[in-house]
């Protein structure tokens, strides 16, 4: 009975040790978003192919990613909405019962005075046509899933084009999820330039686990610059 007992643990520990390393979080989060391949997901996380690589087969021994081949090219996505689902969580109880994990979300994402807005505001916001939806994040991220309606500017992209957006209507950010700081970085921006901007309380995973309606590919972006 002991020794079964202590395999079933050591197999659950397997899981537990494939989540302890940030840089495998970091790729979650991005997996999360949405398909990518070795080169992007390496590139995304500032890793090299090689350690990018041993980092996703790790997890993939663990059963938290899935892999297809394309010719020679190997594509990652989450194993399922479970995988999304305990990595959204970890953060949570991380930074309710882990002191140093506020003060570091704090640095990293830094302060702005943008008011935030939740899901449930946000829609009834856009079907109104009182804000417009600006996702930030790097068009395959937007292509591969977001907010009906949204427009999709990254945020690198923000600062020459600006214009693009109407003067006169608050303008809702969102990306990756709640500790995204592109949506931050964004609203700082605009704050900066006279804009009215807001911060969606969350992100896209947050949207996708609460099963809200997703869009796919058709960029919309493109828009003469406001009046």
């Amino acid at each position: 009975m002991t020794s079964t007992k202590t395999r079933l643990y050591d197999a659950f520990a397997t899981s537990g040790k494939a989540l302890a390393s940030g840089k495998r979080l970091e790729l979650l989060d991005l997996l999360a978003q949405g398909e990518r391949t070795v080169d992007a997901l390496a590139k995304a996380a500032g890793l090299n192919l090689t350690t990018a690589s041993a980092h996703l087969q790790t997890l993939k021994r663990a059963g938290f990613v899935a892999t297809r081949r394309d010719g020679v090219r190997i594509h990652y996505r989450l194993a399922g909405d479970d995988v999304a689902r305990l990595f959204a969580l970890l953060r949570k109880v991380a930074e309710s019962h882990q002191a140093a994990v506020p003060a570091a979300r704090d640095a990293y994402l830094g302060g702005d005075d943008a008011r935030e807005v939740g899901r449930e505001e946000l829609r009834a916001r856009a079907a109104a046509g009182d804000v417009v939806v600006l996702d930030v994040r790097p068009v395959e991220e937007y292509l591969a899933g977001h907010i009906p309606g949204a427009r999709s500017i990254p945020v690198d992209e923000l600062p020459h084009r600006i214009g693009e957006l109407p003067e006169d209507t608050e303008v809702v950010v969102y990306c990756r999820g709640e500790y995204c700081v592109l949506a931050h970085d964004a609203a700082r921006l605009l704050t900066d330039h006279g804009r009215r901007a807001i911060r969606l309380s969350d992100g896209m995973l947050e949207w996708r686990l609460a099963e809200l309606p997703v869009a796919t590919g058709a960029r919309r972006d493109r828009h003469p610059p406001a009046a």
